[in-house]
């Protein structure tokens, strides 16, 4: 198909990726001499604004084609949406892009995207390069350490090998009350063990006071949870982990509390006040409320949810302000957060969140819950401005975590190039180089399940407690994890292991993706393959913030090169056939020597079934 223009060829798009307000970039596209072009324009649009027209030059012709350009300078953070309209003898019509390709058409259907940033955009540089590991707490590692003042209410078990409480109770209701004892001195106990891992960021999924084992119903923002220890355990924690190098980010749940919460305060748990007892109360314009006292918002309709009203002056104060909720846990040694459905947060009051954690430090790490791709995500009743330059950081990257696992599913390279490439050219490469780059989390299954091929959809809850992978199934979705670490280690952004994921875990969705970890009963083959894949990624500089450039991506072989001037390069292909291939090495990339899953022959590599290779340069 002939190529009118093409986003990852410099020739068209004078540089990759998204830019900086105020940068000029060149636009070029190529036409037959046959077309009879007469006219040519660069339509960009925005939300809001009406289109705006900028006239092409005619350039050169060889006879056979000719090309037109312009030069285009954005003015002021926003994502742009373009593409390229002509005149000939036969009327006006347009160049997009066709669907999931990277390239232009004459008939396309979809405009191409531009994120334009604040050129003051930083991220925290000595993140970058890293590994994130995510954990649980209550399923990690229980201290044995003694607890004081725990809800009677709570039920506590000693049978760590056992599925968490799936069954409702005899109201119908799943209370996810049972307890496995984890807590914040056993990840200090394990902090040798996860940086073995190669981690260099612990990520605690909620640790504040709550009446459920998940704690994402919050009850108080101030204390730590008694049966996850004391402040000062937390502090403890902080401070050696610091020691190894590590650091610890927290999850950020401020777009509800929980009903039996100090705030809310459904069932009296705190006494006679809070929001649903009493109209007087401090906390009571943090919430809406109908006609009736049980009337109220809630998230996404659970009741014991209540949701916030973030813009209230009241709850963003004690939230972002001086002294408040994000400055006593940065204060005790945290360094960063992660904000939990980022995308069903205002505007105005992530703003603010940016304000208080960099308050504490350019350092701080601020990320962010969205599953699409952050930068053109419409939510709050508008184009969100998450990775503009004055929100988040960076994002987890959910459509990362796609691309991989349908490629390893279905074997479509050219689908999966298209979703890796959408997301490196759409996000700032600052924003790029800081996103949580996970295949598993506790919000979906594991990943070594789906790779098995387990669909938990449309599943009842017994079906997936009774579900196990069959022998055979499981080799094979060992083989397809190595694929995927590979390939998520590779590729820009932050990897995240998922607790247990490397201790080769399986499980549909929640609970049975949130077990107790195994000690001492850990798969030998997934535990080696992250800890190699995580000094792999420590030994290559070009892997903190170089370039990512496609290479192919062709009948069931996905390939791109990573690369950063005065780095050694890293190489990667992902042969998903199940026979061998050779692949043929560009002529500067044969000294490329292959360090995981290849060998080397004349011109190029050869590369297994259903693996991964590995190649960097050999003089570095």
């Amino acid at each position: 198909m002939y190529k009118p223009y093409d986003p990852t060829i410099s020739y068209f798009k004078s540089r990759p990726g998204a830019v900086a307000a105020g940068e000029t970039l060149r636009f070029t596209v190529i036409f037959p001499r046959d077309f009879q072009v007469s006219y040519c324009w660069l339509a960009v649009n925005e939300d809001g604004r009406e289109t705006r027209w900028y006239p092409m030059t005619w350039g050169s012709t060889d006879g056979r084609e000719e090309n037109w350009y312009v030069d285009f300078t954005p003015d002021h953070p926003a994502p742009l949406f373009y593409r390229f309209e002509y005149e000939n003898p036969w009327g006006r019509t347009y160049i997009r892009h066709d669907d999931d390709s990277l390239v232009g058409s004459f008939c396309g259907q979809h405009e191409w995207q531009l994120t334009v940033y604040d050129p003051s955009f930083v991220t925290p540089d000595e993140i970058k390069g890293g590994v994130i590991y995510q954990i649980f707490p209550d399923r990690f590692y229980n201290s044995g350490s003694p607890k004081e003042n725990v809800p009677a209410d709570r039920v506590l078990r000693a049978d760590r090998d056992s599925l968490p409480c799936w069954q409702p109770d005899d109201q119908g209701k799943i209370k996810n009350n049972d307890y496995f004892g984890g807590d914040l001195q056993g990840v200090t106990e394990k902090l040798d063990y996860i940086r073995s891992l190669g981690t260099t960021i612990i990520y605690l999924n909620p640790i504040c006071e709550a009446h459920s084992n998940h704690r994402y119903d919050t009850a108080d923002y101030l204390k730590v949870d008694p049966l996850l220890g004391t402040e000062e355990d937390f502090r403890t924690l902080c401070a050696q982990a610091h020691k190894r190098g590590m650091k610890v980010i927290l999850d950020g749940v401020f777009s509800h509390t929980g009903a039996d919460s100090v705030y809310f305060n459904k069932f009296g748990r705190y006494g006679r006040g809070g929001a649903y007892n009493d109209r007087h109360s401090p906390y009571r314009s943090w919430y809406t409320f109908g006609k009736k006292k049980d009337d109220y918002k809630s998230w996404w309709n659970i009741d014991i949810l209540p949701e916030v009203n973030e813009n209230d002056p009241s709850f963003t104060e004690f939230i972002t302000g001086e002294g408040g909720v994000i400055d006593h846990w940065l204060g005790l040694g945290a360094d960063g957060y992660r904000l939990d459905v980022a995308d069903e947060l205002p505007d105005e009051f992530i703003d603010r969140v940016r304000t208080a954690v960099k308050r504490n430090g350019a350092d701080k790490y601020l990320l962010g819950e969205v599953w699409e791709d952050a930068t053109d995500k419409i939510s709050h009743g508008g184009r969100r401005r998450f990775l503009l330059g004055k929100q988040l950081d960076g994002v987890m990257n959910y459509p990362f975590r796609r691309a991989i696992i349908d490629f390893l599913l279905t074997g479509d390279a050219e689908t999966c190039m298209a979703r890796l490439y959408a997301i490196t050219d759409h996000y700032p490469p600052q924003a790029m180089h800081v996103c949580m780059n996970h295949l598993g989390t506790h919000d979906t299954e594991r990943i070594l399940s789906v790779l098995a091929g387990v669909d938990c959809e449309g599943m009842t809850r017994e079906e997936q407690a009774a579900l196990t992978v069959p022998p055979a199934a499981y080799e094979r979705a060992v083989r397809l994890f190595r694929m995927a670490v590979w390939m998520n280690y590779t590729l820009p952004g932050i990897p995240s292991v998922y607790y247990g994921d490397e201790a080769g875990m399986t499980g549909c969705k929640d609970p049975f993706n949130r077990c107790c970890y195994p000690w001492g009963k850990e798969n030998p083959a997934t535990l080696s393959l992250i800890r190699s894949a995580g000094n792999f990624r420590k030994n290559q500089a070009v892997l903190k913030d170089g370039g990512f450039y496609p290479i192919s991506a062709a009948e069931g072989c996905v390939a791109w090169l990573r690369y950063a001037p005065g780095t050694a390069r890293v190489f990667v292909a992902a042969n998903k056939n199940d026979r061998e291939i050779e692949y043929r090495l560009h002529d500067d990339m044969r000294d490329m020597e292959p360090v995981i899953g290849g060998t080397k022959v004349r011109g190029g590599v050869i590369i297994p079934p259903e693996t991964c290779a590995v190649l960097v340069d050999n003089e570095f």
